[in-house]
């Protein structure tokens, strides 16, 4: 009796729960904007370092301020749709979306650096970035992990459950 050779390697399929990843990306972005704002206040009111609007406008800032905490959102946002992307499309999502998004953290972190501000502001600018890259990327890898299912799929023949019997009859001997 011959046995029909096949693909004995099962396939993994993944399958992403959307709800979860983009409720998870939702809180995520929450967490991002409050990050920005108490970055920020800590900046100042802490530490007297008037980053993003000057001395005299005071602890909160100015609208430089709320165009932060939206940006930080959005950055949050925009990540999730990177790693719903990426677990669509990608064989290891996480490893590229830790790539992606520590590369976007160095360039957020190094970009104060090129402005005519003050050393403090830059720096402080520069850490509050590098506590929202932080804080983004490992939200949403952990969220992924909680919205993506495995599922194997065996293809071709599938060996029979029993061995089959041998009788007098079968015409063996």
């Amino acid at each position: 009796m011959t046995i029909p050779m096949g693909s004995q390697e099962p396939e993994v399929q993944r399958r992403v729960d959307a709800r979860t990843l983009w409720s998870g990306g939702a809180a995520t972005a929450v967490v991002a904007a409050l990050i920005a704002l108490v970055g920020i206040l800590v900046c100042r009111w802490l530490f007297t370092i008037p980053i993003l609007a000057p001395q005299r406008d005071g602890a909160w800032g100015d609208a430089s301020t709320v165009g932060y905490v939206f940006a930080a959102v959005a950055a949050a946002l925009v990540a999730t749709a990177l790693m719903h992307l990426l677990l669509l499309s990608t064989p290891r999502p996480r490893v590229f979306f830790t790539w992606i998004i520590g590369l976007a953290t160095v360039i957020a972190v190094v970009f104060p650096f090129s402005t005519t501000a003050a050393v403090d502001q830059k720096a402080a600018t520069a850490v509050v970035n590098l506590v929202l890259g932080i804080a983004i990327g490992s939200l949403i890898s952990g969220v992924s992990m909680r919205a993506t299912r495995h599922r194997v799929v065996r293809r071709g023949y599938s060996e029979p459950s029993s061995p089959p019997s041998r009788t007098p009859d079968d015409g063996y001997r």
